[in-house]
């Protein structure tokens, strides 16, 4: 498949300016491409890659992908798809915040590639020293504020009043144009693709282009993301869901895949993942058939965890996951269980109560009602009496059992479970 078909199939494309001709471009060498984000955080999350895959997917059929970094328009702040005015980032926190973007861009495009290398520009290297003046009068002339006022991003804010616009966003669409302007001027740029809440800021620059340099550029946006149930894609219980381990952990990152609703899970593997056509369709076959045994949402989630955080990484996700299930312990890491300590309740002790040998510890009975998984002793011993019980996701069965520092995971934890799902980690202090 060429690539817009590839695109099609896999559902992304929403809009395209001129298909054929786009088509024609392809179709005659490497052609180079850009997509901006708007550096307003240290991370990347869930919801910048959909058009950062797109770049890969144009890269691997040799075009020349562009990521652009909006050290100037991330100054300014994207109208688009906002209720509300953006905050201001300061220019520090902005460049600190591409340095370390740069660094997951890494897992997404590869920049070391001898033949089409991806780039990694930042547009406040060409809009910094443009002086007001001369952007009104070379750049501004030719825009009316008619057509301004007409695109979406702008009306939708114009007709709340409680919000509004600021001269400052309105401004935003003539940046973004003026950079698909110098990139097509500097590095011979001719397509720009985007989520469809761009649409309005690419024809701007398509527009913006033709008048100043008479040549044709094109324009792609790809579909925003959304849930089956209408909500917004890329969020969990506890908010965005990162890039960046620091802020969304490996295992809480695999979980949110493994997580995705039946009706989305096949969509989300043509969106999201490099699988071939013919191994998409196998695994829709097999959700189709048999949907509980969630092969296609562990396709998803390995291949996604794989492709940021590397398979290292995705093996212990997936071992934290099956400890979750009732599965063993063996060779866990510490940095594993630490990921489950975060999913469970956890209840802290007095590590003097574990003491020493067998004739000492703390009763297993009393330590599930310590826990919390069991309301008194004697419902305890009727639990373990019943098989309900167990320790380090070992089965229990003698209720006379006392628990020392002999049982301690890694020096400091045990991790009960009450019947299939009920888990809580006791942490020794």
């Amino acid at each position: 498949m060429s690539i817009l078909d590839e695109l099609q199939w896999r559902g992304l494309i929403n809009d395209c300016t001129d298909t054929e001709a786009l088509t024609e471009r392809l179709g005659n060498g490497p052609t180079v491409l850009y997509c901006g984000f708007d550096p307003t955080a240290d991370s990347l999350h869930v919801g910048n890659l959909v058009p950062l895959i797109a770049l890969r997917r144009f890269q691997n059929l040799g075009h020349i992908p562009i990521a652009l970094a909006g050290g100037a328009t991330g100054a300014i702040g994207d109208p688009s798809g906002k209720s509300a005015e953006r905050n201001l980032l300061t220019p520090e926190l902005l460049a600190g915040n591409i340095a370390t973007v740069k660094t997951q861009l890494t897992k997404l495009l590869d920049f070391e590639s001898t033949e089409s290398p991806a780039q990694l520009l930042d547009n406040a290297d060409w809009t910094r020293s443009v002086t007001l003046l001369d952007f009104l009068r070379d750049i501004g002339k030719h825009f009316t504020v008619n057509t301004m006022v007409a695109k979406e991003s702008v009306r939708a804010r114009m007709e709340d009043r409680d919000a509004g616009i600021s001269y400052t966003e309105f401004s935003y669409m003539l940046l973004q144009a003026f950079d698909f302007y110098h990139l097509k001027n500097a590095h011979d740029c001719d397509l720009q693709i985007g989520g469809s809440d761009q649409w309005g800021n690419i024809t701007a620059g398509i527009d913006l282009t033709r008048r100043k340099l008479s040549k044709t550029v094109y324009g792609l946006t790809l579909p925003l993301i959304t849930n089956a149930d209408g909500t917004k894609f890329g969020k969990s219980e506890a908010g965005a869901v990162w890039l960046d381990p620091a802020r969304t952990s490996v295992y809480k990152f695999y979980q949110f895949w493994i997580r995705t609703d039946d009706r989305d899970v096949v969509r989300y593997l043509k969106y999201f993942t490099f699988l071939p056509k013919e191994e998409i369709d196998a695994l829709e076959k097999q959700h189709e058939e048999n949907p509980g045994a969630r092969a296609t949402h562990t396709a998803l989630a390995i291949a996604m965890t794989n492709l940021i955080h590397g398979e290292a990484a995705t093996a212990e996700a997936q071992q934290a996951s099956k400890i979750l299930f009732g599965g063993g312990l063996e060779g866990i890491t510490e940095n594993t269980f630490n990921e489950i300590v975060g999913e469970v309740p956890t209840v802290e002790i007095e590590k003097g109560k574990l003491q020493g040998n067998e004739s000492e510890g703390i009763p297993i009975l009393e330590l599930f009602v310590t826990a919390g998984l069991c309301p008194s002793n004697g419902q305890a011993r009727k639990d373990l009496q019943g098989g309900g019980l167990n320790l380090n996701n070992e089965r229990q069965s003698d209720p006379q059992h006392k628990v020392t520092t002999d049982a301690l995971l890694f020096g400091k934890h045990l991790l009960l479970r009450k019947g299939k799902r009920n888990y809580t980690v006791v942490t020794a202090k």
